[in-house]
């Protein structure tokens, strides 16, 4: 049997030939290696001879690749890709001061950025990298080693985790709102007032009509109000004075107490849920994505 030596193309003929695809040129793809024209025609050429068919079709200063190229193209992008990954993990967990934090927008702005300074003051020898997403995305898949799930523990299967807060959600409205509408003294006044409601599109969160089930109401004559479809800018807009939001206690709580925010009625919806910093399962974490961990775990 042949071994992966003989059957397999060079990693360099690879590397020349994906940027060569993904570029349509072989001019530019010489310019992006630090090659000549010539040099990427030839290792093309050599690949080509070596698979038995032709992956571009050749024209006057353009190259297309041919629909074997195309297939091929698919499958090395996506091999490459894996391998710069793993690669990358394997750098970041060899040198331990890079860590990746992945995370919603919301989380990202209103309990990481306050807490920021606190965070290099307590591990100065650790970069931070925050990638926000609108959905969960697959740490495995992305290299990535930590990052803050909404739900029970058994909701994260190939996940280990470490709980960070309780889901406890209340009402918030701004102080220029409470000021010209006034506070509602009940949960059954809230329902007459300007309501902004949280469409999450990717994720699973808590409704109006829900919070105001769990307060015994029907929330179905709750106003409808202003629908918004991410949560950084239902905070913006109940601080413009646009009306009321439900605010995710972890969240909200240090808008309530410098004031940008203000509780309205003290019904507090609790869901028996809670957020967790996870890392995946049997992918042993560097030094410094444990720190982090930890770190994120200790807060309150």
């Amino acid at each position: 049997m042949q071994s992966l030596r003989h059957l397999l193309p060079s990693a360099g003929s690879l590397i020349v030939f994906e940027a060569a695809g993904r570029l349509g040129s072989f001019t530019a793809a010489g310019r992006e290696l630090g090659m000549s024209q010539a040099a990427v025609s030839y290792a093309v050429r050599g690949l080509e001879r070596q698979l038995g068919v032709a992956l571009f079709l050749r024209k006057h200063r353009q190259v297309r690749l041919t629909e074997a190229g195309e297939r091929f193209f698919a499958d090395v992008t996506l091999g490459l890709s894996h391998i710069r990954k793993s690669a990358e993990e394997l750098r970041a967990f060899a040198g331990g001061g890079h860590v990746t934090l992945s995370a919603s927008t919301a989380f990202a702005s209103f309990w990481m950025m306050p807490r920021l300074q606190q965070f290099r003051d307590d591990l100065p020898g650790i970069d931070l990298r925050i990638q926000t997403s609108d959905r969960d995305i697959d740490l495995i898949a992305e290299g990535i080693p930590l990052g803050i799930r909404g739900g029970a523990a058994a909701d994260f299967p190939f996940y280990d985790c470490l709980p960070l807060a309780t889901e406890e959600i209340y009402a918030v409205a701004g102080a220029s709102y409470a000021g010209r509408n006034g506070a509602p003294k009940s949960v059954a006044e809230l329902t007459r007032h300007r309501l902004i409601h949280l469409e999450e599109p990717f994720r699973e969160a808590a409704t109006w009509n829900e919070w105001f089930q769990s307060a015994g109401i029907n929330g179905a004559v709750a106003n409808r109000g202003l629908l918004i479809n991410d949560y950084v800018p239902v905070i913006q807009a109940v601080m413009g004075g646009q009306g009321i939001a439900l605010g995710w206690r972890h969240l909200t709580d240090r808008l309530v107490e410098s004031g940008l925010l203000v509780q309205v009625t003290d019904h507090v919806m609790r869901t028996g849920k809670a957020f967790h910093v996870v890392w995946p399962k049997h992918r042993e974490l560097s030094a410094s994505a444990r720190k982090v961990r930890d770190w994120l775990a200790a807060q309150e």
